[in-house]
């Protein structure tokens, strides 16, 4: 008896953890993006690709990011470049701190006055459930240009949840410098999804929680993209700007998330890190 009851525990938990973690709302706008241009960072959303002209970026050089032309008429800025990686960028910066957040933290800002000219647009931020665990360490980034020292997987890991912290404060601040003008920007969580995203995450117990994660509490890119559509495309959420999402549902985050004090530092840091200061 007491081994069953186990069992239906299991079961239960299972599946609790299995709808708020894996199962994703499928978006059900109906806005339409024929002859849009999206910008997007890190991988391509082949589900736009029936609807909209789309241009990558790789985050890991910022070279490539001055380089980008802005003849475009831009709907929205998507921003889901994320890895955990140890070494740094081509340009010296810490490789989860360059391309999580600075890479994209630059490229929003040269194109802030097109978004403008092209508004009603919007800037989307994939972050990640993880940002509840990161903590901003200003002294690492300001001496080492890194979120963290170390590279093992608990602190490529750790890292990782610094950067995707990074990417709620930027979202928070970009909202203030945008009051007053047609550009929205939202911040949100993907869900747990089947990616590349620990490729340099190697430890051997490591590779078994990758496993465990990937077959029981993953899930597509498809369900995982659903809450990206409803922050680019959802009507009526202009007012939410700078918020953050989860689940297409708005989510409150923890306090340090939506500290306007910490989010103006790390946007002069920013500023810096990448030589617009």
């Amino acid at each position: 008896m007491i081994f069953f009851l186990f069992i239906v525990f299991l079961l239960v938990a299972y599946l609790i953890s299995h709808r708020i973690f894996v199962h994703r709302k499928t978006f059900t706008g109906t806005a339409k993006l024929y002859g849009k241009t999206i910008i997007v960072t890190g991988s391509v959303f082949t589900y736009f690709h029936i609807y909209s002209k789309i241009i990558t970026i790789d985050s890991n050089n910022i070279n490539n990011i001055f380089d980008l032309s802005t003849d475009v008429q831009l709907f929205f800025l998507a921003l889901p470049a994320a890895l955990a990686a140890p070494g740094r960028t081509e340009d010296g910066i810490g490789m989860i701190l360059g391309v999580n957040h600075i890479g994209s933290f630059l490229l929003t800002n040269l194109l802030l006055e097109r978004l403008k000219e092209c508004a009603p647009s919007r800037v989307v931020n994939v972050s990640s459930c993880g940002h509840d665990m990161g903590t901003i360490d200003f002294d690492c980034i300001n001496t080492h240009k890194k979120l963290a020292l170390g590279s093992s997987d608990a602190e490529l890991f750790r890292a990782y949840t610094h950067s995707k912290l990074c990417n709620v404060l930027f979202t928070h601040e970009l909202a203030k410098r945008l009051e007053g003008t047609s550009v929205t920007c939202y911040s949100l969580h993907p869900g747990s999804v089947r990616s590349e995203l620990a490729r340099d995450i190697n430890e051997w117990h490591t590779h078994i929680i990758k496993a465990i994660i990937s077959k029981f509490w993953a899930t597509d890119p498809v369900s995982g993209a659903q809450t990206t559509l409803y922050c680019a495309l959802q009507e009526n959420i202009e007012h939410l700007s700078g918020r953050y999402f989860s689940d297409c549902q708005l989510v409150q985050v923890k306090p340090e998330a939506r500290d306007d004090g910490i989010a103006k530092k790390l946007w002069d840091v920013s500023e810096k890190l990448c030589g617009m200061a």
